[in-house]
């Protein structure tokens, strides 16, 4: 099971950022395909409704950087101002890291409950009592988007699956750091530019006697 959640952040951003993909692809290709006078083909395209795919793709983006989040903690990669923290001894050092760890998990939790508590107010409740059969009562049905008509609801849903991910994710970084020590860490180096160092190498093998030149440094 934890196999399988160690990578849903991946499978979710994946499979949004590639939907989003095609569906932006095919919205481009109707609308500039609609706009050939082809007797038959343009009437047949301008018949087909495209009008709810940019909301669709604004939703998917929402979805995106919920679930990006929960990634971010999970593999080190979100934005961290640590100077204090590593000027610390190393007791207290650990000390810090935790309070950071614990602020994150208390927050997101909070963000989760707020959420869910704004979901299930905002139609979930409504959907589910009548998917039950229960008599609903004054409980509102909530509103709908305006293009793909969907309930508001299972839109909003990114804020409290995302935020709870993220608060899990937060619970896992700091039990691993208990055991270990040890935070996960962003392993792309920032200051590398693909293909600079190779050209480097490429260009000190055809100029061995002007190295420092080709590597970019001053010939002497």
């Amino acid at each position: 099971m934890m196999k399988y959640l160690d990578h849903l952040e991946e499978w979710i951003i994946t499979f949004l950022m590639g939907a989003a993909t095609l569906v932006i692809f095919l919205s481009i290709i109707h609308r500039y395909a609609a706009g050939f006078p082809i007797p038959g083909l343009q009437d047949w395209l301008i018949n087909i409704r495209f009008s709810w795919a940019q909301e669709l793709c604004i939703y998917m983006f929402v979805w995106m950087a919920k679930f990006g989040a929960a990634y971010g903690v999970r593999s080190g990669i979100h934005v961290g101002v640590d100077v204090l923290v590593n000027r610390l001894p190393v007791d207290w050092r650990t000390k810090g890291v935790m309070v950071s760890i614990i602020c994150g998990t208390i927050f997101t939790g909070i963000i989760g409950t707020l959420g869910a508590t704004f979901v299930w107010e905002n139609g979930l409740h409504y959907a589910l009592f009548n998917k039950l059969g229960i008599p609903t009562g004054d409980v509102p049905e909530g509103p709908i988007t305006p293009d793909l008509e969907w309930p508001t609801w299972f839109i909003y849903s990114a804020v409290p699956l995302g935020s709870y991910l993220m608060c899990f994710r937060f619970i896992q970084v700091g039990w691993r750091f208990l055991k270990t020590g040890q935070l996960p860490h962003n392993h792309h180096d920032e200051a590398h530019v693909e293909g600079l160092e190779e050209e480097s190498i490429e260009k000190s093998e055809l100029y061995p006697a002007n190295s420092d030149v080709a590597a970019g440094g001053t010939a002497k």
